[in-house]
């Protein structure tokens, strides 16, 4: 594994600081927001002085109990090609639950929620990161994540559960010591622990972000500087291994370059003061495994009855499943809500302007009611409908904009789904009578 250096998100807002930014080796962008045939500029300009260029899938679900969808790593993989990237990462989560396997609706969190730490889970997860692996033009990482919430009768630590993961399928992981410092609060889980339970030549690089505290819970929000407890386990990592690349996340209410430029000496500062124990850095490979060899059907069954009852309870409002604790759940329910309304209003920025004030509290009483099944294009569209069907809208220009907003962008469906198309023209007449 080649050594990655100290490096930033490349995020389009921050696009022109990061190219002139000093000592940057390389970044990592979301692999979703791209498109391979129309890499930005940006990207184009930083490849072509020789800056790495990792992508990063948020999507896949690798952790959940359906395969891996052939479409989505198709997409990746295309995107790591397009990028020339030398590895592809992703996440130790579930983001979707239903369908099939429990024959109900299809629930989408549109969030990355922790995986029960059981050999049911990680017999799935595993096959599915041989899937994976074996879609993909080039290695896989993947990535611990934070999580609110902790699954009852969980049969393994993180580090135990990450090393058996690696030890299986010869993935590398992707650090992220802010996901750590995020369990300590919330779940009371040791971060030394966790990295003396890692095998440490799997790294593959290790994100750096910020978050803040608020009631007792530690909110991992990417939007806010890196936090000292953070740099120290960073710090104590450095002092295990030395890492082969080290990464500053940053989402949403970027500061100055100048700022940012800090966040990155700081850590520096952090790996260099852990001394880095130096290591050949190799990863012995496990032995290939063919995935149909691996009989995880039953499991599949359990782990997706398991995650459909607790994404149901998160944005559909059905009972929460035993074991579970109902206070974190309802925090965890409303950060869902709350992110939920955050990007349909980047995905579709026209509706807060439409609605103005109104706009969230609208759509927090929308999403009570109207799980996500399809992504949150989708999701916009449903919101204006439903809130224009409901009748609720007194002021006649508001009621105008946003039908015309609709109008304007539920235009025809694929014919493979005739069902929906009526359903949109009933809309659309319905809409037109108003």
């Amino acid at each position: 594994m080649e050594r990655l250096g100290t490096g930033i998100g490349w995020r389009p807002e921050i696009s022109d600081a990061v190219e002139r930014m000093p000592g940057i080796d390389w970044v990592e962008v979301v692999a979703e927001n791209l498109c391979p045939g129309h890499l930005p500029e940006s990207l184009r300009r930083l490849r072509e002085r020789g800056v790495t260029v990792v992508p990063h899938g948020v999507s896949l679900g690798l952790g959940g109990a359906d395969r891996p969808d052939a479409a989505r790593l198709l997409a990746l993989a295309e995107r790591a090609e397009a990028l020339g990237a030398p590895l592809v990462t992703e996440h130790i989560a579930f983001v979707r639950a239903g369908g099939p396997l429990t024959a109900s609706p299809r629930l989408e969190a549109g969030h990355l929620l922790p995986v029960p730490r059981t050999r049911d889970a990680l017999d799935v997860l595993c096959e599915n990161i041989r899937i994976a692996q074996a879609a993909l033009p080039v290695p896989l990482a993947v990535e611990n994540i934070a999580a609110l919430i902790s699954w009852p009768g969980e049969e393994m630590t993180e580090g135990q559960f990450l090393y058996d993961l690696a030890d299986r399928t010869g993935v590398r992981l992707l650090i992220d010591v802010a996901n750590l410092h995020t369990n300590h609060v919330n779940r009371g889980e040791d971060p030394a622990e966790a990295l003396a339970g890692l095998p440490l030549e799997a790294i593959a690089y290790v994100h750096v972000a910020g978050g803040f505290e608020r009631d007792g819970v530690w909110h991992d929000s990417h939007a806010h500087p890196v936090p000292r407890p953070v740099l120290d386990i960073l710090t104590d990592l450095a002092s295990r291994i030395s890492p082969p690349g080290v990464l500053l996340e940053r989402d949403e209410n970027f500061p100055e370059p100048g700022e940012l430029e800090r966040e990155l000496g700081a850590i520096r500062e952090a790996v260099e003061k852990g001394g880095g124990a130096r290591t050949d850095g190799t990863w012995r490979a496990a032995a290939p495994v063919e995935p149909s060899s691996v009989p995880t059907d039953p499991a599949r069954q359990r782990l997706a009855l398991a995650q459909t009852a607790l994404l149901s309870a998160l944005v559909a409002g059905t009972p929460v499943p035993e074991g579970f604790d109902r206070v974190r759940l309802g925090v965890q329910a409303r950060a869902l809500a709350g992110k939920r309304a955050d990007v349909v209003a980047k995905v579709a920025p026209e509706l807060p302007v439409i609605l103005g004030a109104g706009y969230r509290p609208a759509f927090l009483a929308y999403a009570q009611g109207a799980p996500m099944t399809e992504g949150y294009r989708r999701d916009a569209l449903s919101f204006a409908e439903q809130l224009l069907l409901s009748g609720k809208l007194a002021d006649a220009r508001v009621r105008r904009e946003l039908r015309e907003w609709w109008l304007e962008r539920s235009g025809p469906t694929p014919r493979s789904r005739r069902p929906a198309v009526r359903l949109a023209r009933a809309t659309r007449r319905a809409l037109l009578r108003h």
